[in-house]
């Protein structure tokens, strides 16, 4: 195994546990803050704004060396969920989540960058998929031991957990991620000139409105698993084990395809799956066993074109790789803000959780579009 990937991927899980954790116990929060359901899916999109300001604000650290760099998003990991376990009010959360998002869309900037230089050609987006399988794990087990530990004892003590293994992080990376020297800076202006051709754009495109759609969904799977399909709180942990195996299924499956096909096809279809899903859950998302088939399929396409897409955005950012990195991430976190909102705003007007599923629908459609595009137009020729 190669353990600088492995330091890499401890990163992702500490990130993964912090941002699908509040999924699982939002209800749980909206109780212990005083505030709606509806209301509480603003820590969903606090993280997510914080995504967005962080990923930026990498630049301004161009020069330093990788590893150094990895190791200060990671203590940021760390402090942000420390005040996170800390907080005793709305706003104090709110502010503690958008500290904890803002390391998230650099880390993985950084990390795609790092993975690809860990391995020989042909095989970069397969150790991005590995380095992104931790979120994925986390999904698996960490958001589940999270939300157990959640209902059964209190939600502080999953905040302090993910700080602790933050600290582990720290740790890994320092001794088994090789001291990489910084990129070549060609200047601040530099960082953006790869921001004039088309395929960056269609594949931020892909991303947001991809992620806008099924993130709707998501971003309220506690109540629609609970309130909809009739399952009682206690079955929660097992539920987020099985979309936690839906994503790492995905992302690993489909990570891997896009070594052997172009990128933007696999994510293409992994989006046109998604609507599938989408649809499905709608109109049978009330029947048990049939919305933890759909929760898994959902997933699997929540996550399924991540890993293609974060590889391929490095190769389309020549000069700018540490912004191409991370505005993926933005693009990803954007779309998350968005649809809590708009999620939020649907279970608010009292359409229902149906009319959520429904409403990704057109959203990931445009997403699918762009990166059909990007295939045809671009990949497809090379």
């Amino acid at each position: 195994m190669n353990k600088g990937l492995f330091a890499l991927a401890m990163g992702t899980f500490s990130l993964g546990i912090a941002e699908f954790l509040m999924m699982g116990i939002l209800i749980n929060l909206a109780t212990a803050m005083n505030v709606s359901v509806s209301e509480a899916g603003h820590f969903i999109s606090a993280y997510a704004t914080g995504v967005c300001f962080g990923a930026p604000a990498l630049l301004l650290f161009r020069r330093m060396p990788l590893r150094r760099m990895l190791l200060m998003l990671v203590a940021l990991i760390g402090a942000g969920n420390l005040l996170a376990a800390l907080s005793t009010n709305f706003w104090m959360l709110m502010c503690a989540r958008f500290i904890s998002g803002l390391p998230h869309g650099a880390y993985f900037g950084v990390g795609a960058i790092v993975a690809r230089k860990l391995v020989p050609p042909g095989h970069q987006s397969g150790a991005v998929a590995f380095m992104i399988a931790g979120m994925t794990v986390a999904t698996l087990g960490g958001v589940p031991l999270g939300t157990f530990i959640s209902e059964t004892f209190s939600w502080r003590i999953a905040f302090f957990f993910i700080a602790a293994f933050a600290v582990a992080t720290f740790i890994c990376i320092r001794r088994f991620v090789p001291a990489l020297q910084p990129l070549e800076d060609r200047g601040f202006k530099g960082q953006f000139h790869f921001l004039k051709t088309l395929p960056p754009w269609l594949i931020f495109g892909g991303v947001i409105f991809g992620q806008i759609g099924l993130y709707c969904w998501y971003s309220y799977i506690d109540p629609q698993m609970t309130l909809v399909a009739g399952f009682p709180t206690s079955a929660l942990s097992w539920l987020m084990i099985l979309a936690g195996g839906g994503m790492f299924i995905g992302n690993l499956a489909f990570g891997r395809l896009g070594d052997r096909y172009k990128p933007s096809l696999v994510a293409a279809l992994v989006e046109g799956f998604g609507i599938v899903a989408l649809a499905l859950v709608a109109f049978f998302g009330d029947i048990k066993w049939v919305a933890v088939v759909l929760m898994v399929f959902g997933t699997m396409a929540l996550f399924g074109s991540g890993s293609p897409l974060q590889s391929s955005i490095v190769g389309y950012s020549k000069g700018g790789e540490l912004l191409g990195g991370a505005c993926i991430q933005i693009a990803y976190n954007a779309g998350n803000a968005i649809a809590a909102y708009i999620g939020g705003r649907i279970i608010a007007s009292g359409a229902g959780y149906g009319a959520v599923s429904l409403a990704g629908i057109p959203i990931v459609a445009v997403g699918c579009v762009m990166l059909f595009v990007l295939y045809f137009r671009v990949e497809r020729k090379n």
